[in-house]
């Protein structure tokens, strides 16, 4: 890894990733493709949980985690917020740490925005072309912050102040992680017997569910549920 990355520097290829995703299918995957780019991608590491994850990035040291938001342990964040508490405790150079770029299905702005004020320089989706993350991988390992487009949005939203993180961190922890998932998807539209199809579970669990996230919220019905998940741009 470079000692001092400069925001649109050339990348020092191959930039050394580790893998962090709780699907052991979707890590073989990326590594069959990063596989192809040998030049300028070296896999040294993967995780599947926060404690796995950790332990392969302070063993390998890389220039980039490719990491996943939602894992077992608590979460990408989880992670970032360790392996800078262990770097601090190491007396390790800042310019010489790891940086981390999401990758994850999800493109809800709590996602985003959760995991970039943990620490990580960028955040794509899992609909990326295996070059176009070779290239936010690069940039990453140089310093510069990548987005896929709408979620940048997102972001500049955040500090221009027009989503406003502490109310929706003050609700969310209000929630059970069962519960913002049925939630998204009554936001999104979802039936109950839909809800509970997607995430297996009985259509009653999913209306104790309904009812315990509108409690939370104070909200009266799934159309101001809808409205108040879109308003803070989490659908």
């Amino acid at each position: 890894m470079s000692e001092n990355p400069t925001p649109g520097a050339t990348p020092d290829w191959p930039v050394r990733v580790v893998l962090v995703d709780d699907h052991a299918m979707f890590r073989a995957g990326v590594r069959h493709e990063l596989a192809r780019f040998a030049d300028r991608i070296e896999v040294v590491g993967e995780g599947e949980d926060v404690e796995t994850s950790v332990r392969a990035i302070r063993q390998a040291h890389p220039a980039v985690v490719l990491l996943d938001v939602h894992l077992p342990g608590g979460g990408g964040a989880e992670v970032i917020r360790q392996c800078e508490r262990l770097a601090v405790e190491a007396g390790e150079d800042p310019a010489t740490r790891s940086r981390f770029l999401a990758l994850s299905v999800s493109d809800a702005a709590e996602d985003v925005i959760g995991v970039i004020r943990a620490g990580a320089r960028g955040y794509v989706t899992k609909s990326i072309g295996s070059e176009e993350l070779v290239e936010a991988v690069g940039r990453v390992s140089t310093g510069d912050a990548v987005f896929s487009p709408r979620l940048a949005g997102f972001v500049l939203d955040a500090f221009s102040g027009a989503i406003d993180v502490a109310s929706i961190d003050e609700d969310l922890d209000r929630l059970s992680p069962r519960e913002r998932e049925v939630m998204k998807l009554i936001a999104r539209g979802y039936a109950y017997k839909e809800v509970a199809r997607e995430l297996y579970i009985s259509i009653k669990t999913v209306e104790t569910h309904v009812s315990s996230v509108l409690r939370k919220l104070q909200l009266s019905n799934r159309h101001q549920l809808t409205k108040w998940a879109t308003d803070r741009k989490l659908v």
